[in-house]
């Protein structure tokens, strides 16, 4: 008796379809694309990926990984996989000229306001860079030149650009700092970050995160300058305007 072609032919699993966007002829490509435009529609477990775009279990979670390696992908505290900070970081490189050419008005702003230094500070691996500022006293010791970079040990600004990094990357700055996570915490739930004393004798500063696409930290805004002006606690004076400001270079950021 013939056997049908149907009843003999081996069970395989049909490839997925690559839509438009998906089509860049390097199939490996195409894949973590399909991936990615998964989780654009928020955290995504590896089953729910491999019913979405019709990949092999396999080679979606070794997918997943190696994006995650790349801090394209990331995880949530389920496991799940989601968009990771690589891509706000790509956002910000593109549009981050926008905020550098706002930040002379809004830094010069809060000097006038304020009294006291305004500067703005990016992070830069290991170190915190300023990037731009505004500063209130002629005596060169007490200023700060654009391009000068300090180590992430200590102080608000530090603190800023740590707190709401992703845990593996806080615990790595945390090693060596003059902070600890519970410090970190209280900025992440405050918003802002103060101290006293911690460049110079008689110093205090104020510090805000300013924040670009997908509210991710990509810079942080500081207020400094002697403690008789700012007071030994700068953010029950100074707070308001310092968010204010820092809002003002987010929104630059984020168009």
């Amino acid at each position: 008796m013939p056997v049908s072609a149907s009843s003999s032919a081996p069970s395989t699993r049909s490839a997925p379809s690559f839509g438009l966007g998906h089509d860049s002829g390097v199939a490996v490509l195409d894949k973590a694309s399909l991936l990615l435009s998964v989780l654009e529609d928020g955290p995504a477990s590896v089953s729910r990926i491999v019913r979405v775009t019709g990949l092999t279990r396999p080679t979606a979670h070794r997918l997943a990984l190696a994006l995650q390696r790349l801090r394209l992908v990331t995880r949530d505290a389920r496991g799940r996989f989601l968009l990771g900070p690589r891509l706000s970081e790509m956002a910000v490189v593109e549009h981050g000229d926008r905020m550098l050419a706002l930040a002379g008005t809004v830094l010069t702003g809060l000097r006038d306001r304020t009294g006291a230094s305004a500067r703005l500070y990016r992070r830069c691996e290991d170190r915190l860079l300023c990037v731009a500022g505004a500063e209130t006293s002629p005596n060169v010791a007490e200023t700060v030149p654009v391009g000068t970079a300090f180590p992430m040990r200590s102080g608000p600004v530090a603190q800023v650009l740590l707190a709401w990094e992703e845990p593996d990357v806080l615990c790595r700055g945390l090693v060596g700092a003059r902070f600890t996570a519970t410090v970190l915490a209280g900025v992440r739930r405050r918003g802002w970050a103060q101290s006293t004393g911690e460049r110079s004798s008689g110093s205090a500063a104020l510090a805000a995160p300013v924040r670009g696409p997908g509210g991710r930290v990509v810079a942080a805004l500081c207020l400094s300058g002697p403690v008789g002006l700012l007071t030994e606690e700068p953010a029950r004076e100074f707070g308001s305007a310092v968010i204010d400001a820092a809002l003002r270079l987010g929104e630059a950021s984020d168009t």
